[in-house]
């Protein structure tokens, strides 16, 4: 059987890495079946697009997962697949939450033949097997003999055949550039982000987030062996094709049981396997230094650090209270203290939040080494105590947001401000944080580091500014750079002339010492 994995986009914003279950599940599959990955961020695809793919490539299985932001795209690629006769199973957080609303129970509305709930790592097996026999269930949950939710122990975890996959659709750098890079510099032909998970699990509970009630908060993880054999695996891969491969730990707190991490990093280290990384970690975490120095010799360099907000009463209103905003500039500066810089997250629109909100959380960001300062809305996810707070208080305003999908917009009242208000602040805050000014200020930081720690924040902020501006063609990309052309100009003459004074100290001759001329009648 042919068996098809989409993961839908959701028509907005891109996503600049897969999504790690795709290639899980491939690996789970009994070898007797072919499996073909497609990433809507990758490979746009629409309804019609779908429907021929499965008919033409005689596609057995198709198998959806989405996150809330993209249901609404699951759901019509779902109906366009099952009108062309081949079933359907979906999972995800969404679908583990509204199960009903997947199999039309609630709107009549049928999206899939199946759904799996929960982390599929025990119940994919036997859904391909159901489906290849012709008798898929409904709901496939992984439980115990007791009926009892059940969480996969991560200890016997699949080997991803990441020397196998065929990964041309990750690959970040532009076709119409791969051959200028191939010429400037080896190692950049390609250029992938692979996502590597070496625990699930969270204890915090956030009240607006999900994880807690997929995963559980109860914290599992991967042998160190385990996790360091996949990175020399991707090491290789990139060495082999000399192309460029960075990881995103997509553990859901990279860093919640220090001494394991400690120890992973330790080992990382000790094989030879660093790879530039990327991981999200709570700033109280990092107070460690032992972990940051960690951190950053085991080839860490960004971290995601979910700040929220600089007002502690917003802070303990959603269950987050061990963030502490007066800790943030020293937990920053510690990280760049060794050349690591964060993506910083904060969110409009909480309880305690007034207008001014974004001046306010900027002036806080000037003080910090420079990062990826993000901002969205609170959102209602469902089933989450956010929603169920809120639905109880009335304040929902668009109960089932996620039917349409609209990017940096609010699905509730806030308390403090209107939702106008709280709009134009998430837009203050991307315009002020990703004008060219704030751009050139980030840089300038920099000076006096080498000059690829500028190179990278500049283009690291250039594509962050693509999360709310879309630079979706040549077009708006030419704009970008017009609007940063000083920026840009100062990088490249520093970048020539260092690169032409190198040139020249390796072409000046060598000075021998001479013995000295002695005087006349010295004897």
């Amino acid at each position: 059987m042919k068996i098809l994995l989409y993961s839908p986009d959701n028509g907005v914003t891109k996503n600049f890495m897969p999504h790690l279950w795709m290639f899980l599940l491939q690996s789970l599959t009994p070898a007797e079946h072919e499996v073909i990955l497609i990433d809507g961020n990758a490979q746009p695809m629409d309804e019609a697009g779908i429907a021929r793919y499965v008919i033409e490539n005689k596609v057995g299985l198709v198998g959806i997962g989405a996150m809330t932001r993209m249901i609404a795209k699951a759901y019509r690629m779902g109906d366009a697949v099952r009108a062309a006769g081949v079933p359907v199973v979906m999972g995800g957080p969404h679908v583990t939450e509204m199960p009903d609303e997947a199999l039309g129970k609630v709107t009549g509305r049928r999206h899939a033949d199946a759904v799996a709930l929960g982390e599929a790592d025990e119940t994919w097996p036997k859904i391909v097997a159901d489906a290849a026999r012709g008798q898929l269930k409904e709901i496939y949950a992984p439980v115990d003999e007791f009926g009892q939710d059940k969480k996969p122990s991560l200890q016997d975890y699949p080997q991803i055949p990441w020397d196998k996959i065929d990964l041309t659709q990750f690959n970040i750098v532009p076709k119409s550039l791969f051959p200028l890079l191939k010429k400037v510099g080896d190692g950049w032909g390609t250029f992938r982000i692979a996502p590597v998970e070496s625990g699930r699990g969270c204890p915090y509970g956030c009240e607006f987030c999900t994880v807690t009630g997929f995963f559980g908060d109860s914290i599992r993880f991967r042998t160190n062996k385990s996790v360091v054999d996949e990175l020399l695996l991707l090491k290789a891969r990139a060495k082999k094709e000399q192309g460029q491969i960075a990881v995103f730990f997509i553990d859901d707190n990279f860093a919640i049981n220090p001494k394991r991490t400690k120890s992973l990093l330790r080992d990382i280290i000790a094989a030879g396997a660093q790879v530039h990384w990327v991981a999200q970690i709570s700033a109280n975490l990092l107070r460690d230094e032992e972990l940051v120095d960690l951190i950053a010799a085991s080839g860490g360099k960004w971290i995601f650090i979910g700040m929220e907000s600089i007002d502690p009463a917003n802070l303990a209103d959603v269950n987050k209270g061990f963030n502490k905003p007066g800790e943030y500039a020293a937990v920053l500066q510690r990280l760049a203290n060794r050349n690591v810089y964060a993506i910083t997250s904060f969110i409009f629109g909480m309880d305690n939040d007034t207008t001014g909100v974004a001046d306010r959380t900027l002036a806080e960001i000037r003080n910090w080494p420079p990062g990826l300062p993000i901002f969205g809305l609170l959102t209602p996810l469902p089933a989450t105590p956010l929603y169920k707070r809120l639905e109880v208080a009335g304040r929902l305003t668009r109960p089932k947001h996620w039917e349409e999908f609209i990017p940096f917009a609010m699905a509730h009242t806030p308390l403090k401000m209107t939702i106008a208000e709280a709009h134009a602040e998430v837009k203050h805050g991307w315009n002020q944080a990703y004008s060219p000014e704030a751009i050139a200020h980030a840089v300038r930081s920099l000076n006096g580091e080498p000059l690829g720690y500028r190179i990278n924040i500049l283009i690291s902020r250039l594509c962050f500014r693509g999360i709310y501006f879309p630079q979706m063609g040549p077009l708006a990309w030419f704009k970008v750079f017009a609007e940063n052309q000083k920026t840009i100009t100062d990088l490249i003459k520093e970048g020539f002339f260092s690169w032409i004074g190198g040139l020249c100290s390796k072409r000046q001759p060598a000075v021998t010492a001479r013995p000295a001329v002695e005087a006349p009648g010295s004897d």
